[in-house]
């Protein structure tokens, strides 16, 4: 009958040697953080349903535009729905802090949200430092900062829930308990009293903590009170004299070990993070501008296209993750994760963990703007977890080493991150110039290409010599009529992935094993040409059965044969101009990106995943094919569809996928996602400016394909091998120059493939421009709207002539603006209105602009026309 209160003396003593150990380790508001205000911003009025992203390496905040969030200290779910309400001194109703949001502001360093009441007025200032920067520890993850100008003095009460879950799929037992640990004020002032609360899980090894300085807990049921569910809260009181300009910031800590997780030990962390705040947010401030400074940017007429760009190179580089060993601790690897979302009541984050074909896409893009230690960590990062026999992974938990991973069917499921690794291995080392990398992991790559070449089988044993989808899934993970057999997708990858291994075997020196993947390409491509078109579509059919029968939906995948580029004049498919149409007509391309299945299919669904959906990856498939099979037109609608989704969800990122119908993403889209963003600065650089790098070779291929109206357009820190290269365009009436200054001693040289292209004697290029050209506008879709825009089937040039095969809605007339850039031309139209001719005189003023104007029949639903320039 004595044990209780022998267990609460027991408690008390330890509570005593806790509070002795956290007697210095204080908390306290700091003061205001000189926080840069030029640059890369987004402002925006806050919309409560739209999320918001804060990641870092070692945390994550994922929350909607009202302020509310959940936060993670990867890889544990610490807490989430955390929200405030105010309770101003003399006013008697309680304001819902949340419902004030009022803007958000969007910077690569940090996002502030901020709250608007006639009573005050709250910046919530967040940002994810890394582990190796001041007082970011291992244990600790993303900051909220809060500020608080009030006209009276004012209670705010911050309410959450306790999470402390490991991310999925690690078991998780037990709610946390929340139990508040006072630390002593180090003066006789109760405004510095304060404390934390210490969330508890059944097992010693597993804590975190949590405080905002000068906080007091709130509803704190005793022992003897009835079970019932309270919200753990935080209750602060603004005084406006003394905390104005202050910050007040949220602490949190995880401890993921017996030592890391003991009381005093995260009183510590926290401490310690406090203490060096404004050290920490300089130096991941610092890290962001120079990450900026350093990255391949472009200087466009368009605005929104430049800064589309930069956002796409920091929303990769934000999704950077460590992921932990079977200790649970961190490991000394950064790899990227796929992307980030509310995880709800779950403990899955969006696609917050690492999968091998979503950064293998994303790699040239990375390779694009230079980061090639990104590069080389990620290809590292999926070489040590090859399996035996070759095979590349697929997914891998933040969580994966410390639980049986492999006994779950997610970490080889598809067979397609073993092209992709070989392609990416070649781009890699084609824009580095990393060769030695190549002989390092020479074992690992030729592994790869042995299972891909393993698992082809021949017309012996019922194939066709191609890489299929027995050994996992190719691209669609379900399918109405049963799982297929052989994708195209997959048979395209399997014939690039070939072209790569004989670049790599090249530069290895083995001419032999260069050799027989160079004929192997070949062969592909032929098998392709006759086993996958489809001539009543006169395209390439989605998949091909097991009794060479065709499944012919028309989808996107025929546009993966142009995403490696090729030697001028050259195609994999020999057939593939009614494909690109097909790209740009409406059935597969909306005003916001391209579906994968045309919506005139019957299994087409506009809310499917994987039948209807859109996706900004397939979308920039496609505009790099438009691009590199010179339909820039049609390239440049898609580009520009991307780059839009850039302010059209969370702010800065691009979204994973959107209705087919409608301008607007699924509920469950991981709205910040790595290969969506990719895919801006992909088709920018490698279509728009048609950059093609040959580190080796010193090389600089460029075809660009600039708008008509752009006078000029720059590339600065364009990186080739250890040099980097600042690139000008300028489009004069009559022809584009091109030329470039490097950053190093190495003799950079520029060619193109267009034709009559020359070199100039100061190593730049001069490529004449045709006598006319159109100029391809983007309008912007409205939230909820479906696709109307008037668009850009096909371009071809003839003798004296450009043919335009437009497509729009019956009964709509559209514009299409054009430049000629010869004097004394005259233009005829057949098939348009013209109108009258600008004034221009001498050879160096502007081209003269005129607009054709074209009428789409009467009826329903779509109409396509043919309007014919000569001149």
């Amino acid at each position: 009958m004595h044990s209780r209160p022998t267990l609460a003396r027991i408690a008390i003593a330890i509570l005593l040697v806790v509070v002795s150990a956290l007697h210095a380790q204080t908390f306290s508001s700091i003061p205001a953080i000189p926080f840069d205000t030029a640059g890369l911003v987004i402002h925006a009025h806050a919309e409560s349903q739209k999320p918001f992203t804060v990641a870092g390496e070692r945390g994550v905040l994922l929350g909607q535009q009202d302020g509310s969030f959940e936060a993670w200290v990867l890889p544990v779910k610490l807490l989430s729905h955390l929200t405030m309400q105010a309770d101003i001194q003399g006013y008697s109703v309680p304001i819902d802090v949340n419902h004030q949001a009022a803007e958000i502001e969007v910077r690569p360093d940090r996002t502030t949200i901020t709250y608007a009441h006639l009573g005050f007025t709250v910046h919530q200032i967040m940002f994810s430092p890394d582990a190796t920067q001041p007082g970011a520890a291992a244990q600790t993850g993303p900051v909220v900062l809060f500020e608080f100008d009030c006209l009276h003095p004012t209670d705010f009460i911050f309410r959450f829930t306790p999470e402390l879950r490991w991310m999925w799929p690690e078991r998780n037992e037990g709610v946390p308990g929340a139990e508040w640990v006072t630390v002593p004020a180090s003066a006789p002032s109760p405004n510095e009293a304060s404390g934390f609360y210490v969330l508890h899980s059944d097992y010693p090894e597993f804590a975190g903590a949590v405080t905002i300085p000068g906080a007091k807990p709130g509803i704190l049921a005793p022992y003897q009170e009835r079970p019932q569910v309270y919200p753990v809260e935080f209750k602060l009181h603004i005084d406006p004299a003394r905390d104005h300009g202050r910050l007040f910031p949220l602490l949190m800590a995880v401890g993921t070990n017996p030592a890391a997780a003991k009381t005093a030990a995260l009183g510590a962390t926290l401490a310690q993070l406090n203490a060096n705040m404004a050290a920490s947010y300089q130096a991941h401030a610092e890290r962001y501008k120079t990450l900026l400074a350093h990255s391949t940017s472009i200087e466009t007429p368009d605005k929104a296209l430049n800064e589309a760009f930069q956002w796409a190179a920091i929303s990769i580089e934000q999704l950077r993750a460590h992921p932990v060993g079977p200790d649970s601790e961190p490991t000394g690897e950064t790899a990227l994760v796929a992307g980030y979302y509310a995880s709800g009541d779950s403990a899955r984050p969006g696609f917050g963990w690492f999968f091998g074909r979503d950064s293998l896409y994303t790699l040239y893009a990375v390779n694009g703007y230079g980061d090639f230690e990104l590069s080389k960590s990620e290809l590292e990062f999926l070489i040590h977890r090859q399996r035996a026999d070759g095979k590349i992974m697929h997914e891998y938990s933040q969580t994966a080493a410390a639980i049986d991973w492999q006994s779950f069917p997610y970490m080889y499921a598809a067979a397609d991150s073993t092209p992709l690794f070989l392609l990416a291995v070649a781009d890699y080392v084609r824009s580095s110039g990393d060769v030695a990398f190549l002989t390092t992991n020479r074992d690992a790559i030729e592994k790869a290409w042995a299972f891909e070449t393993a698992h082809a089988p021949g017309p012996e044993k019922g194939g066709n010599g191609i890489y299929d989808n027995s050994q996992g899934t190719g691209w669609v993970e379900s399918w109405p009529s049963g799982m297929p057999h052989q994708e195209i997708y997959l048979a395209l990858l399997d014939q690039q992935a070939s072209a790569a291994v004989a670049r790599i075997e090249s530069l290895l020196q083995d001419s032999e094993i260069s050799a027989v993947a160079h004929l192997r390409a070949d062969a592909i491509a032929k098998t392709i040409e006759n086993e996958f078109y489809d001539s009543e579509k006169s395209c390439y059919a989605f998949s091909r059965n097991a009794d060479g029968s065709l499944d012919r939906t028309t989808t996107v995948y025929p546009a993966l044969a142009w995403w490696n580029e090729l030697p001028s004049g050259k195609a994999i498919l020999t057939r593939g101009d009614e494909c690109l149409r097909q790209f740009a007509a409406h059935t597969l391309n909306t005003d916001w990106g391209l579906r994968d299945v045309a919506n005139d299919e019957k299994i087409y669904d506009g809310m499917s995943y994987h039948q209807g959906s859109v996706w900004p990856l397939f979308t920039g498939w496609a505009a790099l094919a438009e691009y590199r099979a010179n339909q820039p037109l049609a390239g440049y609608q898609m580009l520009m569809e991307n780059a839009n989704l850039t302010w059209a969800q969370d702010l800065g990122a691009d979204t994973e996928l959107l209705s087919g119908d409608f301008f607007v993403p699924f509920g469950r889209s991981t709205s910040h996602q790595l290969w969506s963003s990719a895919m801006v600065i992909t088709p920018a650089l490698r279509g728009l400016f048609g950059i093609s790098i040959d580190a080796q070779s010193s090389t600089i291929t460029v075809n660009p394909h600039l708008p008509a109206s752009w006078d000029h357009a720059e590339i600065s820190n364009l990186h080739i091998g250890d040099e980097t290269v600042d690139m000008s365009f300028v489009q004069t009436n009559g022809e584009i120059l091109i030329s470039q200054k490097t950053s190093g001693v190495t003799e950079i040289k520029l060619r193109s493939e267009r034709q009559r292209a020359k070199t100039l004697p100061n190593g730049g290029l001069s490529i004449p421009r045709p006598a006319i050209e159109i100029e391809q506008g983007f309008q912007k879709p409205l939230s909820g709207a479906r696709t109307q825009s008037m668009r850009v089937l096909n371009e071809q040039y003839g003798e004296r002539k450009l043919a335009l095969t437009l497509e729009g809605l019956a009964d709509t007339q559209g514009q299409i603006p054009f430049f000629v850039h010869a004097l004394k031309t005259v233009v005829h139209a057949e098939g348009a209105d013209l109108s009258a001719p600008a004034a221009r005189s001498g050879p160096d003023a502007s081209p003269t602009a005129q607009t054709a104007t074209v009428h789409f029949p009467p009826g329903e639903g779509w109409k396509t026309i043919t309007v014919t320039l000569a001149w």
